[in-house]
């Protein structure tokens, strides 16, 4: 039997790939994480990283790249080399929030291969020792005493804890202004310095000052308190049973990454995660563990999508689309 030119000329030009992922992965793997070191994103992407590492026995190289409240990063996993050996763990910020609000470099569905979700966290809403409020309903009066007065961080425009503090604007009917950082950790910095009253972030970063007494916690957007912080209401609790805020951070890879070499790496992420010792790390931060198919992280994402561009809406947040 004849084998056309043209298919013999096809199987040439994906012979290399499809030798590439039969051997994935024979070198380092750069794991872009784009958020300033110290934050959320880094502890996650080095926990899971080191685990793959230790499973493929390459080298995973962690590439902070902060900025634009995780687009600049998330974008250079965009523009990277399709073959798996440039991926990223980034957030719901720069995965579905930013690409509703702006205009963002990058096309989510058509420039990145999901490979799994990998943990949820609750956002905590804290303020800055020198504020005279214990809880939720001094804290509401106080601001409402003087509307426009006081203001609250953000780790960026567009960003989850930015949609969050907006959020709690809207559903306490107060006036407070918003500050963006670029991260978590600058925007913390502020905040122990009282130069910032009040902020929502990830958990795992507001927990130490918690602990340290150097930051005080006023509520936790979650459904359930958190194990790590016993002591901290819920929400709903506090009388704000709609305000549910938490995140999440998935690992993508560049749209085109083989089919073979998206599968290579959703398993070992999985396996990785799976781990007692990388679930007991991320436990103590107050991070869930989350693992799936590539097909369900992309379904997860489009309804994240919409779910956010209803509350961008009815929260009237201010978008350059």
């Amino acid at each position: 039997m004849k084998i056309s030119r043209t298919l013999i000329a096809s199987l040439l030009l994906l012979w290399p790939a499809l030798a590439a992922a039969q051997d994935f992965p024979n070198k380092p793997i750069k794991l872009i994480v784009p958020f300033p070191a110290g934050g959320p994103n880094d502890i996650i992407a080095r926990v899971v990283g080191q685990r793959m590492s230790e499973l493929t026995k390459q080298p995973v190289v962690i590439d902070n790249r902060g900025g634009q409240a995780g687009v600049l990063g998330t974008d250079a996993v965009a523009k990277a080399n399709p073959d798996g050996y440039t991926i990223g763990i980034t957030s719901a910020s720069a995965l579905v929030i930013s690409p509703t609000m702006e205009q963002v470099p990058y096309d989510v569905g058509r420039d990145f291969a999901p490979v799994t979700l990998v943990v949820t966290v609750p956002e905590m809403l804290v303020v800055a020792i020198n504020v005279p409020a214990n809880n939720r309903a001094e804290r509401v009066a106080l601001t409402k005493a003087q509307p426009g007065k006081f203001n609250f961080a953000s780790a960026g425009v567009g960003g989850l804890p930015h949609l969050a503090g907006e959020l709690f604007e809207l559903t306490a009917k107060l006036d407070i202004v918003h500050i963006p950082y670029r991260g978590a950790p600058p925007a913390i910095n502020d905040l122990l310095g009282q130069q910032v009253q009040m902020t929502f972030l990830d958990l795992p970063v507001i927990l130490p000052h918690i602990k340290a007494g150097t930051l005080r916690p006023i509520a936790l957007g979650a459904k359930e308190r958190a194990p790590t912080a016993p002591d901290v209401p819920t929400t709903a609790e506090v009388g704000m049973p709609d305000l549910l805020i938490e995140n999440w951070y998935g690992m993508i890879a560049p749209g085109g990454t083989p089919e073979k070499i998206i599968k290579e790496l959703n398993r070992i992420a999985n396996e990785a995660m799976a781990d007692p010792g990388v679930k007991a790390k991320l436990a103590d931060q107050g991070l869930t563990v989350a693992g799936d198919s590539p097909e369900h992280f992309r379904g997860f994402m489009d309804s994240e999508s919409k779910k956010w561009a209803k509350v961008i809406k009815e929260a009237g947040v201010e978008t350059n689309k």
